[in-house]
């Protein structure tokens, strides 16, 4: 039977159970603590986690193969008001310590609703030192609204689509499986030229197609 939650529902947090629950990056190798290069030079770095397939469309190509398969330990928060109250909370003290700020949403779940997508529209409205990346599968309406906001903040938000591996496929602000024959680069971090997304920045700098190794 397919699931449609994450496998580890013991792993679920209220996000009031937590003290944070933006993570610094000095917690994740993959991310790294503070962003040293390019146009967010100096942004120190958190990341969001929420449930995978719970909150992501059906149409995501890594539906069954998540690899939030592979996090037993993973805090996954709880999505709605508390969050949102939660997270403002965060970011405000967050933007008011740090003269950048850059989140990674999400390292686990998707834009679940319009409403969640504006949320965040409007803390990029607030915080002037707020940055923001990540990907989705989202095609739809939720899609759109996350897309016009790389139009909308186009120095300070840059989420790409999760995309299959079709080589005919978008060329920019995409993110492609291994598979991938267009024209792309493969992510920095994985194939070792760069020790995390941190020391890269180049998924929130090039349009061209990221690609990425399988998991």
């Amino acid at each position: 039977m397919t699931l449609n939650d994450t496998r580890y529902l013991k792993s679920v947090k209220h996000p009031y159970s937590v003290k944070n629950v933006l993570k610094s990056g000095g917690n994740n190798k993959k991310l790294g603590r503070k962003i040293t290069k390019g146009k967010w030079k100096g942004a120190y770095i958190f990341s969001l986690t929420l449930r995978e397939r719970f909150t992501c469309p059906l149409t995501c190509h890594h539906w069954d193969d998540c690899y939030g398969n592979n996090m037993p330990f993973a805090h996954r928060f709880q999505h709605g008001p508390d969050l949102e109250d939660k997270l403002t909370e965060e970011v405000a003290a967050l933007c008011a310590k740090h003269d950048k700020v850059a989140i990674r949403l999400h390292v686990l779940g998707d834009f679940m609703s319009l409403g969640y997508v504006r949320f965040w529209d409007g803390l990029m409205c607030l915080y002037p030192n707020l940055h923001v990346w990540g990907y989705t599968a989202r095609t739809d309406a939720i899609g759109r609204e996350v897309m016009a906001l790389n139009l909308r903040y186009p120095n300070r938000w840059s989420v790409r689509i999760s995309a299959s591996n079709d080589s005919n496929g978008p060329t920019e602000w995409y993110a492609a499986e291994e598979a991938f024959e267009g024209k792309s680069f493969d992510c920095p971090e994985q194939t070792g030229k760069a020790k995390s997304c941190g020391d890269c920045g180049l998924c929130w700098q090039s349009p061209k197609t990221v690609r990425f190794l399988s998991h």
